[in-house]
């Protein structure tokens, strides 16, 4: 049975059983300041365990796009070293909102597993939970009973809450869970040794394939624990292990989705997969890892040096890495994957195929860019390997090794394996002491803590009306305390609210709450999971009071206007580039927009011209909002309505249309694109391979902008006497001023040759260094010529030349090769030495150097400085 036809068969399974089949959540996680990732097919749903919200669909199955590589679950390390850990994974799983529960959930994960893929009964074990003291909580003799009507009883295990006990993080939703696993040794090894005392050893043959929880409880900051609202099913099997497990393979890398990328591999590297245990661990590292970087960037996250796209980068070039030490392959070769990936995934997931070309744009870059990093960092190895063996070393200090690696982003295990081809060592000691403190100050700067929630009032759900209302009176629900980068603030949450939390790029709304006795400023607006909370420094005095909910108007509007502006310059954007633009990345706020979207080239200045044209004319037309709400997403698609991959959708969507431009949207707009003003588009450039990034301004201001533009035209025009043609002005004046440089280059070159003449003249020969010292008025590019012209006309010359320009000071040393070689005299040294006399600093070669300083009084000091440095 092919992947695919897995996949599909568990989906059909579960929909006949009465599921809603939805689509995969994006990798990376919005909205919730826990995750970066999503790590498990439960993330999109758990506003639902936690009874922020209700489910529409009670039943729910799907395959989720995964990704573990930082926080708790982190896999990174152990991913290739072994046959079972990856990356990215695809996650299939089904849920139950409040309503079915241990038992359904139990007989239809036996009934697919047996009736359906037709695994071995005698091959199969379960674990349940054993219960935990610490918490209070006995053995789940509800699940046992329950798994009695399927299995031996003496296949069914005890764990501990180690391994039978689900928390996603610190906090937050978890419960006891049952997992099924299955034992794919042959039968010679099955007879040795009994398979249930494998269970939860770690044992390559000896899986886990599928994991039942059953969220009964919330984890609380203090780590109590408490029942949730409802309960609920959350089921998670591995595709890759399953497929592993039904195509009868020993790793799953074995599998057909793995087998294309490291066919790939092999024709590339002219290598066999399965002939050498480390060249093995390269093929399957890569072919992970491509998994990950490919679905990442589809989602809409690039390589970067910042929160998830650094992350992404990490994985990207432990790949690349791994490609160049250990297959040898010294060029871009990653990229190249992305067609076989996106064959064997495609069906399962469209955005790759929509979405290839960008992906091996966007790799191929990153891999050329890492491969000069690689350059770049074996020049510096050489040099520190080099420093090392003068000094009669054998150790390369651990600082130096993580500098190379963190600064420079050259690999330390590539160090170490350099480091011993030329009989050194590394201080891995000191290494991982510099790493630790590194992330320790990295952790202390991103690090966030809350208290849990202080519920003031019951209510279901907190109501959204900032689309009609900016202002309008509250309650205050609840409020927690939070603690970030060593600042104390607190969210608030109210039964309604008019202020637009962050999201879909637009940033989120200030302003403040107001009772008959105090006002407290809201300085931002987010939304974590389904909650929108609003960010204040201080928690009011009264927190029961009745209060008046308003948001800064002005904020929004200027906001609104950027917002609309965007929509309009996409749909600009596809008219006169094409219709692959498609929006990447977008930031909107009251000063400027920015708007990232995918194109292969430089947008021309003319382009650009007629992209903002085309903007303008449609805010001179005036076009009115048609916002239409809670549009089923089939009518939306019917509609025209633009949708962007790594954005989840639900059934209902809200449409914003202004003529054209019809795109699905949760943000606030303009009432008509009038009230926008004008666009003036300020910049264009790349932020990755095959993106392109422009900034834009609107409304105040770009009135603002202009203004200041007439009024410096003004100015100009004053001070050119108001010609008529003030460009032909312009002009006449730079090829004057032109003409005039050349002709006072000419005079300073005349003025050098008579200087030199001069100086020549007053040449002083002591003890057979021929030295000569001046102080000129003359600016520093003509003091060098002089040097040098000294220098070819004078053997065995020390020359010190002070030079006053513009008030500033100036000092130059010249001396001649065979001088700095005898005396070993470095001019560098001595101008750095007598630049403190001129209150200045400098620096340079052995036979040349400059300095530049405040106080050109101090030159005469600083020539006898050099005299006395050098005995003369």
């Amino acid at each position: 049975m092919k992947t695919n036809e897995i996949r599909q068969s568990f989906l059909d399974f579960f929909e006949k059983k009465g599921h809603k089949i939805v689509s995969s959540a994006p990798m990376v996680v919005k909205n919730d300041p826990t995750l970066m990732f999503t790590n498990a097919g439960m993330n999109q749903f758990k506003d639902f365990f936690l009874g922020y919200n209700e489910a529409k669909d009670k039943r729910v199955a799907n395959t989720q796009k995964c990704l573990r590589v930082s926080g708790k679950h982190n896999d990174l390390e152990e991913v290739g070293v072994d046959t079972y850990h990856h990356t990215m994974f695809e996650m299939l799983g089904n849920w139950s909102f409040g309503d079915y529960f241990k038992e359904e959930a139990i007989d239809w994960a036996w009934e697919l597993l047996t009736d359906v893929y037709k695994l071995d009964v005698d091959r199969l074990y379960v674990t349940v939970f054993e219960g935990d003291k610490n918490d209070g909580l006995a053995a789940d003799s509800e699940a046992i009973n329950i798994w009695k009507k399927h299995i031996a009883e003496d296949r069914i295990l005890l764990a501990d809450r180690k391994d039978n006990f689900w928390e996603m993080g610190e906090t937050g939703p978890c419960g006891p869970c049952s997992a099924i696993h299955v034992d794919l040794r042959d039968e010679a090894d099955r007879q040795k040794i009994d398979g249930k005392s494998l269970v939860n050893q770690d044992h390559p043959q000896v899986i886990e394939v599928w994991n039942l929880v059953f969220m009964q409880f919330n984890r609380k900051a203090d780590q109590s624990l408490e029942k949730l609202p409802a309960t609920h099913v959350d089921t998670g099997m591995g595709l890759e292990r399953l497929a592993m497990v039904l195509q009868g393979k020993q790793s799953n890398y074995d599998t057909d989705v793995f087998q294309a990328l490291i066919k790939q591999l092999e024709a590339q590297s002219g290598l066999k997969y399965g002939e050498n245990e480390a060249t093995d661990i390269a093929m399957r590292v890569i072919s992970d890892h491509i998994r990950a970087i490919a679905f990442s960037i589809a989602d809409g996250q690039l390589p970067s040096n910042n929160k998830a796209g650094y992350v992404i980068r990490r994985i990207l070039r432990r790949a690349v890495r791994y490609g160049y030490q250990v297959l040898d392959l010294k060029e871009p070769f990653l990229y190249s994957l992305t067609k076989p990936l996106a064959k064997e995934m495609g069906a399962g997931f469209k955005e790759l195929e929509a979405q290839k070309e960008l992906i091996e744009k966007v790799i191929k870059e990153e891999e050329v860019s890492f491969y000069r990093t690689l350059e770049t960092g074996l020049k510096l190895l050489d040099e520190l390997m080099t420093k090392v063996k003068a000094a009669g070393q054998k150790i390369i200090d651990g600082k130096d090794v993580f500098k190379l690696s963190d600064t420079f982003g050259f690999p330390d295990d590539l160090t170490a394996l350099i480091a011993r081809e030329n009989g050194l060592d590394i201080d891995i000691e000191g290494f991982n002491a510099a790493k630790d403190e590194a992330r320790a100050i990295a952790r202390k700067a991103t690090s966030i803590s809350s208290d849990d929630w202080l519920v003031l009032r019951e209510d279901d759900e907190e109501e959204f009306i900032g689309y009609d209302f900016t202002e309008t009176p509250v309650q205050l629900v609840k409020h927690r305390k939070v603690e970030q980068k060593g600042k104390t603030f607190y969210q608030l949450v109210f039964n309604i609210t008019p202020f637009y939390p962050e999201g879909g790029g637009q940033v989120g709304d200030s302003g403040w709450i107001e009772s008959d006795t105090e006002k407290v400023v809201i300085f931002d607006t987010k939304k974590e999971n389904n909650l929108i909370v609003h960010m204040v420094k201080e928690l009011p005095k009264n927190p029961l009071s009745d209060f008046k909910a308003v948001v800064n108007r002005s904020k929004r509007t200027l906001t609104e206007a950027n917002h609309t502006a965007t929509h309009l310059l996409h749909h600009a954007l596809r008219e006169v580039l094409g219709t692959h633009v498609e929006q990447k990345g977008s930031l909107v706020n009251d000063k400027y927009l920015r708007f990232d979207f995918s194109h292969f080239s430089k947008v021309t200045a003319e382009e650009i011209q007629e992209i903002e044209n085309r903007v303008n004319e449609d805010i001179q037309a005036n076009i009115p909002l048609n916002e239409k709400r809670a549009v089923p997403m089939n009518v939306a698609e019917d509609m025209g309505a633009m949708m962007l991959f790594g954005e989840k959708y639900g059934d209902l969507v809200r449409v914003i249309q202004f003529g054209e431009s019809v795109e699905l949207c949760g943000g606030t707009h303009v009432e008509k694109t009038g009230d926008i003003r004008t666009i003036k588009i300020t910049s264009e450039g790349s932020v990755a391979s095959g993106i392109r990034r422009i900034e834009a301004i609107t409304a105040d201001t770009a009135m603002s902008y202009f203004k200041s533009k007439l009024d410096q035209f003004e100015a100009v025009m004053d001070i050119l006497k108001k010609p008529k043609d003030p460009a032909k002005a312009v002009e006449e004046i730079i090829e004057k001023n032109a003409s005039l440089t050349k002709e006072l280059e000419s005079l300073k070159k005349d003025q050098v040759k008579q200087i030199r003449v001069d100086l020549l003249n007053k040449v002083e020969d002591k003890g057979g260094v021929a030295f000569v010292s001046e102080i000129l008025d003359l600016d520093g590019g003509s003091i060098r010529d002089l040097c040098f012209q000294l220098k070819q006309a004078q053997p065995n010359l020390l020359g010190v030349i002070g030079g006053k320009a513009e008030g500033k000071a100036t000092l130059s040393i010249i001396i001649s090769d065979e001088l700095a070689k005898d005396k070993d005299w470095h001019a560098g040294n001595l101008v750095r030495e007598a630049a403190k006399l001129i209150q200045g600093g400098g620096g340079g070669q052995p036979f040349f150097a400059t300095a530049g300083g405040k106080n050109a009084d101090g030159l005469p000091q600083a020539i006898d400085k050099v005299k006395e440095l050098t005995g003369l």
